[in-house]
């Protein structure tokens, strides 16, 4: 079969009727031009073009061989074009995995404010708490709390996540507060992802560490409506900071064990591979790193 790149030279030759200006526009030296074209018609057999001092000439062949090439020609560069300004431009469909706690209004709307700005990017949103095969889903980017087991993955880091142990002034009313963690296990809780309404909290001050095992009266699995039930006064909570530095500010809720934390927790944007990042990939990951939000602190 005949080199696609001398059949691309060959018709550009022959829509210009010139080697000088069909070397002009491809940008390469008029000799390689001739010597693609003459490559051409060795490997056909054939003379496509009758060279003269003054002009270029189709023989019979030639005309119809490139009747023949121009339209596929055109189909493939067509193709290409648009594959390289979809890559370009922040257009097309991105495949996003989150997990369940994502799912509630900031981040939905996050994602509604993101649609608004490009407008020529499409989303499927996979909310789930499953880790999902990256490659074999198709998926394009996943928001991932904690540590990453697949090395394979690419990891951006896009903030970092530690709880505090409070409770609103409606609980604590007529209630001692903890003075250590095993205090804990006397208060009612909020629970995150609780099992049989318990749960065991992790608590770090500095190098000491206290795991401790906690119950309360509801258990669910996003923070936004485990806050709202700690805010009512129905047990102490473990909240990220970001969803609670504002009420403790304001005395809406109190700040239990100051000196103790949980660890942190990394966020991270996980995708299968840094080469030839489409734009709609690109623009994705920056609005996310720039995203302020309840649940993590910005790098």
């Amino acid at each position: 079969m005949a080199d696609l790149n001398d059949i691309a030279v060959f018709v550009k030759v022959a829509r210009l009727g010139s080697f000088s200006r069909a070397a002009h526009a491809l940008g390469m030296p008029v000799s390689t031009v001739s010597r693609k074209v003459a490559a051409l018609e060795s490997e056909l057999g054939v003379t496509l073009l009758q060279r003269t001092t003054r002009k270029l000439a189709f023989t019979s062949q030639g005309r119809d061989y490139f009747h023949q090439c121009s339209e596929p020609l055109n189909i493939l560069f067509d193709a290409e074009r648009v594959l390289t300004q979809t890559q370009r431009k922040p257009e097309g469909s991105l495949k996003i995995s989150v997990p369940v706690v994502l799912g509630q209004d900031p981040f939905l709307g996050f994602i509604s404010d993101f649609l608004k700005s490009y407008p020529s990017i499409k989303i499927d949103l996979f909310i789930t708490n499953v880790f999902l095969d990256l490659i074999a889903e198709n998926v394009d980017v996943a928001i991932r709390f904690g540590e990453l087991s697949d090395s394979t993955l690419i990891a951006k880091k896009i903030g970092s996540q530690v709880r505090y142990v409070v409770a609103s002034p409606e609980y604590l009313k007529d209630r001692k507060p903890p003075t250590k963690p095993k205090d804990l296990e006397l208060h009612q809780c909020v629970l995150l992802n609780g099992k049989n309404n318990e749960a065991e909290w992790e608590l770090l001050n500095g190098r000491k560490r206290a795991g401790i095992r906690v119950s309360g009266p509801i258990s669910s699995r996003d923070f936004q409506s485990v806050s709202m039930f700690v805010y009512r006064g129905h047990g102490v909570g473990f909240l990220p900071s970001t969803y609670c530095n504002d009420k403790i500010r304001k005395g809406e809720l109190v700040r239990l064990l100051p000196d103790w934390t949980s660890k942190q927790l990394e966020v991270h944007a996980v995708y299968p591979t840094r080469n030839f990042l489409p734009s709609r990939l690109h623009v994705f990951l920056e609005a996310l790193r720039a995203w302020k939000n309840p649940l993590w602190t910005l790098p």
